[in-house]
């Protein structure tokens, strides 16, 4: 009996002995690096377990021993927790680090700017040429994508916030686009809440309008209220506001890069030197600045502008300050005039 015992001892001595170096070998393994000598970006597909993504690995050389690996997910019990997505694994990380790293869903992140300015028809572009993005709106005119997006009937310029989104590839156009027309419906809200007194809007989105015009005026930031002071003024008085960029947009196709004087006169609903007020609709896309500048304008008695040459406008109160300051800036063109930075 006593041999027995013994035996039985030394058996269990050996299979405790045994079961300890495998759980160290198993925890050196967690903590070991992948074999990285630069950052991976690898995909998991939808449907797909942790044993085929760790074979997935295991054929590109970058984790060794993948039985191991999925005995991990087993032990932890967590297999139905991997998200899919794409993930960047990064020298240093470790089969424990990976594992969080799939369950926690830290997929790839990739940033989408809509550009201040931007009219809808290049932010459809924009969309169609971004390959991580699932084009959804391919062949559909602007009513249609209006109308996926739960906003039928609407006119789709301006109706989103020019700002950087980040998204996951396979993210739709449909989803960063709501997400883009919510946030400005937002803005807009918000702004139009704090708005400064004895402004000419009907309305939020007559402030919209306005604000889309003045970020087609000027990329100078401290420029933009008070050209929106300008316009305000111009409002007031029963002046027309005669904003070349509202031309531009009603001219559509037929623009190749300069207006002529037919085109000032050439009646359209957007060319503000034929009508009276704002035009129908926004012009373009904006961001925050342009919004708070329309409903903040800078007060003052100006009532016209010209551009510098070097992104500036030089403003003016009256008709005579107005025609000596064109004399100067654009008659007197210098050779690297430019309306607006970057041009």
């Amino acid at each position: 009996m006593r041999k027995v015992i013994i035996s039985f001892l030394i058996t269990l001595v050996v299979i405790v002995a045994l079961a300890y170096g495998g759980w160290r070998s198993l925890q050196s393994y967690l903590d070991s690096p992948l074999n990285l000598s630069e950052s991976k970006v690898v995909m998991v597909e939808p449907g797909s377990s942790f044993r085929r993504f760790a074979g997935q690995l295991a054929a590109k050389g970058i984790l060794d021993k993948p039985d191991w690996f999925s005995f991990f997910i087993r032990l932890r019990k967590v297999g139905h927790l991997l998200k899919a997505g794409e993930y960047e694994l990064v020298p240093g990380t470790t089969p424990r680090t990976l594992v969080l790293q799939l369950i926690e869903g830290k997929t790839l992140a990739y940033k989408f700017t809509v550009i201040e300015g931007l009219t809808f028809k290049q932010l459809r572009e924009s969309l169609e040429s971004n390959s991580s993005i699932k084009n959804t709106f391919s062949g559909k005119s602007d009513a249609e994508v209006m109308t996926a997006l739960g906003l039928e009937g609407k006119h789709p310029e301006g109706m989103f916030l020019a700002d950087t989104y980040q998204f996951h590839r396979g993210m739709s156009d449909l989803d960063l686009l709501q997400r883009a027309h919510t946030l400005l419906q937002s803005e807009l809200d918000n702004a139009w809440q704090g708005k400064a007194k004895d402004l000419p809007y009907k309305s939020a989105y007559e402030a919209l309008i306005m604000a889309s015009i003045v970020e087609k005026e000027t990329a100078q930031i401290y420029e933009r209220p008070i050209i929106a002071g300008v316009f305000v003024q111009r409002l007031k008085k029963g002046m027309r506001l005669q904003t070349d960029p509202t031309v531009i947009y009603g001219m559509g196709d037929r623009y190749q890069g300069n207006i002529r004087r037919a085109d000032l006169r050439k009646p359209t609903p957007y060319n503000t030197y034929t009508i009276n007020g704002l035009p129908p609709t926004p012009i373009a896309m904006v961001g925050r600045d342009a919004i708070h500048a329309a409903l903040h304008p800078t007060e003052g008695k100006w009532l016209y502008f010209v551009a510098k040459g070097d992104g500036s406008h030089q403003f003016s109160a009256s008709l005579k300050e107005h025609n000596r300051a064109v004399r100067e800036y654009q008659l007197r063109r210098r050779s690297d005039y430019r309306s607006s930075p970057g041009e």
